[in-house]
């Protein structure tokens, strides 16, 4: 089933920790699934964001040191004002 209002792939890529963690609506997941059905760029990038967190999943936050942590997040507040 083909939902009316599908997923752009910068919407995809705005929701895929909340899909990975299996927060979506339903109806978001199916949007989200359908997009991915027919983009495989997008199933890539969800595949590799996929691989980074099971790489990372032992990785706590107190295990990596503030000046890193605030680096990490400057660059992170700088890409999404791209």
């Amino acid at each position: 089933m083909t939902t009316e209002n599908p997923l752009t792939c910068k919407e995809l890529a705005d929701l895929v920790t909340e899909y990975l963690e299996g927060k979506l609506s339903p109806a978001d997941q199916q949007r989200f699934e359908e997009h991915m059905d027919m983009c495989p760029p997008c199933r890539i990038y969800v595949d590799q964001i996929n691989q980074t967190i099971t790489l990372t999943g032992a990785l706590k936050e107190d295990d990596i040191p503030v000046h890193i942590q605030d680096a990490l997040l400057d660059a992170f507040r700088a890409w999404k004002r791209v």
